[in-house]
């Protein structure tokens, strides 16, 4: 039984960006990052309107197909409901095509949102469990979609036993003197693009390398930030994609020499330094700068947040 909600309902997300991958950890670890869209939502009598603001104005799509919209369908379907229209407003923060997980944002803050609605009609909200296998549907993976919905540093996988396959995901505690620095650049990469890049098969030798990393940067980031040079290390799929990307890559390369550990945001062209020092070498920052990123400190992302009209919920 589906409930037709009623006009004039309304419903608010804040949603983090994310950085998937972390070097080694393909598909399966991310790290939510202080970047936040905001969605806000009113349930009308028909029609769909859409308003976007910022980061994609003028160039997503303002139909059904915008993604925030499908999600929030999705998750009102989920959860019993449906709306005879809505008036949407996204306030964009989080840059498109950068691989800072702007798509996962916005089909976790579309699902978000459609628990403040759910919520006033006394019907149950999805869960964190539910909200991360309905976005990672979306997506292909939950890496980005993970990190978005518990905040933080997460370790997710994927059972393609099921049908559809099964999500999930559990938290890390991130060790608190490990410091983030994206380096966001002008250009834009398509993730979908970049993973053509990747071969279909992998000699034993890279698994091992990679198996053993990524084991590694657990420790490291929870309770041994000294291995996260080593942690971060790579053969999978940076290198296969630093030539579609060869400013990225070498700004990867440059920050590593400087002794700090850095590995590509998801499928790139953003690069992520995680360090313990209070700021990265001079050498780094101008070699940024000089190639065009936008190189700062940024805080860890929360878990997403929703509400409806009034108390924010996590």
């Amino acid at each position: 039984m589906t409930v037709k909600l009623p006009a004039g309902l309304t419903s608010h997300a804040t949603v983090a960006a994310s950085s998937a991958n972390l070097g080694p950890g393909f598909d399966s670890l991310g790290l939510a990052l202080g970047l936040y869209d905001e969605i806000v939502v009113e349930t009308t009598d028909a029609g769909l309107i859409i308003e976007v603001d910022g980061e994609g104005a003028g160039q997503v799509p303002q139909t059904a197909e915008h993604l925030v919209v499908r999600a929030l369908h999705r998750g009102l379907t989920a959860g019993g409901a449906g709306v005879p229209g809505l008036l949407v407003r996204c306030r964009n923060a989080i840059p498109h095509s950068r691989g800072l997980g702007s798509s996962a944002a916005a089909v976790v803050g579309g699902l978000a949102a459609a628990n403040g609605l759910l919520a006033q009609a006394d019907l149950q909200p999805l869960t964190d469990a539910h909200l991360i296998q309905l976005s990672s549907e979306f997506e292909g993976h939950p890496d980005n979609a993970s990190a978005a919905v518990l905040g933080g540093a997460v370790v997710s996988w994927t059972d393609t036993r099921t049908t559809p396959a099964t999500y999930s995901a559990a938290p890390l505690r991130l060790h608190p003197d490990i410091r983030l620095f994206p380096g966001i650049p002008q250009v834009r990469s398509s993730t979908a693009e970049t993973r053509v890049l990747l071969p279909d098969h992998v000699s034993h030798v890279d698994a091992r390398f990679n198996l053993s990393r990524a084991a590694l940067l657990v420790v490291a980031l929870t309770e041994r930030p000294d291995l996260l040079m080593a942690a971060t290390d790579d053969v999978l799929h940076q290198p296969q994609r630093g030539p579609a990307m060869p400013a990225s890559a070498e700004y990867l390369q440059v920050l590593r020499r400087c002794g700090v550990p850095a590995v590509l945001s998801g499928a790139g062209p953003s690069v992520l330094a995680l360090t313990t020092s209070a700021e990265l070498p001079a050498e780094a920052v101008e070699f940024g700068i000089a190639t065009g990123f936008t190189v700062s400190e940024m805080t860890v992302g929360e878990a997403v947040r929703w509400s409806s009209g009034v108390a924010v919920r996590g």
